[in-house]
């Protein structure tokens, strides 16, 4: 089968079209054929190695482990493996591979059932795989670690991003007050998709405003966790989502796991980051969303699977409004 792959770690440049052994669906697998597969930014970091220290997460030190690149994905069901009861051949699901890296950047791909759904049916493949990794980030990083609740000040930084695009939307089925920041040229979008209150982050500061919100999405990433507890309210939380900037050895990370723990020993407000993972149970929650329309994927741009280097290039210089997906296959 044709996967994207790559032997060492370096620029968007070492990303290659590559014939590759089609893998078997093992006891507890899911085999699927990738019809489409979202671009998030954790791809980017798993090509270049950088921040260092996604290497020793088990990726490899000096090169990487799993060489086909890509999470989520969409596509049709063509074997299980024993013990699978959950699926069967054809069915059209969206999920994420079981691991980081495993390979969605490919026509077929291997999954888990506990990290696999049920297409939305009102979705077509590219749409549903723009869903899985930033939707599920954003419903964990609101419910489960911000415990978001009805009539909350909710502020979503990155807005108009893969998962802050989701964040919106999902503040409003929770009936919180949204304001979304963004750069200006997003600035309609987030409000297009439900935002009550929008600020531009290149004319406001909004950690200098007079405005205190109950609960902070931080998904941009860039802002210190000091300016982020200006706007948040005595008692508010804080939720770390996005990890760029910083240094080559710990890039924006530095901010979740070291100083907003740290931090949160001594504050009355709760600062908190988010490693999220995708469940069938999120997965069934947000279909059922999805198909209530309620939710929806936002799509930047759609790439063929041979450009997947452009692909990760332009996610990590343009920051594009919503997703970017990869299209694998027609269907």
């Amino acid at each position: 089968m044709k996967a994207i792959v790559h032997d060492e770690y370096g620029s968007p440049d070492v990303l290659r079209l590559q014939e590759v052994e089609k893998p078997a669906a093992g006891a507890g697998d899911v085999l699927v054929r990738v019809h489409a597969a979202g671009v998030d930014p954790g791809v980017w970091h798993l090509t270049t190695g950088e921040p260092y220290m996604v290497r020793a997460m088990g990726l490899g030190l000096r090169a990487p482990k799993t060489k086909v690149r890509g999470l989520d994905f969409a596509g049709e069901v063509e074997a299980v493996g024993a013990g699978v009861r959950r699926f069967r051949p054809g069915d059209e699901v969206f999920g994420a591979c079981e691991h980081a890296g495993e390979g969605s950047f490919a026509e077929h791909t291997l999954a888990s059932p506990e990290r696999l759904a049920l297409k939305p049916a009102n979705l077509n493949f590219e749409q549903a795989a723009a869903v899985p990794v930033s939707a599920c980030t954003a419903l964990q990083g609101l419910r489960d670690r911000g415990h978001i609740e009805q009539g909350q000040h909710v502020l979503v930084t990155g807005a108009g991003g893969g998962v802050g695009t989701f964040a919106v939307q999902l503040a409003n089925v929770f009936h919180a007050e949204v304001t979304g920041v963004c750069s200006r040229p997003k600035v309609e979008l987030v409000r297009s998709i439900g935002a009550d209150h929008v600020i531009d982050w290149t004319r406001e500061d909004f950690t200098k405003g007079s405005r205190r919100y109950d609960l902070i999405l931080d998904c941009a990433g860039r802002r210190a966790v000091t300016d982020l507890r200006r706007a948040l309210a005595p008692k508010g939380t804080l939720v770390i989502v996005g990890g760029l900037g910083g240094n080559r050895w710990t890039g924006g990370y530095g901010r979740q796991i070291l100083r907003a723990p740290v931090l949160n020993l001594f504050v009355g407000q709760t600062l908190r980051s988010l490693t999220a993972k995708v469940t069938a149970a999120d997965l069934d929650f947000l279909r059922d969303l999805i198909q209530a329309g309620k939710v929806g994927p936002v799509i930047a741009r759609t790439f063929p699977l041979a450009d997947a280097a452009e692909v990760v290039g332009h996610l990590h210089e343009n920051h594009p409004a919503g997703k970017v997906v990869v299209s694998v296959t027609a269907g």
